[in-house]
């Protein structure tokens, strides 16, 4: 009976003893060039001072993205004919500044309006709700959050 070397599994680990690491690494550097387009696609919309308008209108949905969990985004959609989607701040910032929106809110909106995946969106820099305005942007369009 022919005898073969006498190698314990982790003695073979030994020889080598980044392997295991570097298939990780490997791994997750693959998942990072593979992740970085879809990443980058999703990326949001940058404030446009030249392309700012205002909105008067009543608040037809407060739309939280995401729904649960997570760090959620506040949008609102009005009940105009021709509005877009309204991206407020996230709803932290809103928790901290005691403010909220429900449908049937009248509001005026100061915002930059900017394409999303080929939907109108309005970024908003001012909201007033009944005589009080927040600023959710300075005039360059950084986030006041």
């Amino acid at each position: 009976m022919a005898a073969g070397p006498n190698i314990s599994p982790l003695e073979g680990l030994a020889m080598t003893p980044y392997g295991p690491v570097r298939k990780r690494w490997l791994a997750l550097a693959t998942l990072a060039v593979f992740a970085a387009p879809i990443l980058a696609h999703s990326a949001p919309p940058k404030y446009d001072p030249a392309t700012e308008t205002k909105l008067k209108g009543v608040v037809d949905q407060l739309k939280l993205v995401p729904p649960t969990g997570g760090k959620p985004l506040v949008y609102l959609l009005m009940k105009e004919k021709d509005s877009a989607e309204v991206f407020l701040c996230p709803k932290s910032f809103l928790d901290q500044m005691g403010v909220d929106f429900k449908a049937g809110d009248e509001i005026e909106i100061v915002g930059s309006k900017v394409k999303q995946d080929s939907a109108d969106l309005i970024l908003t820099r001012e909201i007033t709700k009944g005589g009080d305005t927040l600023t959710l942007r300075f005039k360059d369009g950084k986030p006041a959050w």
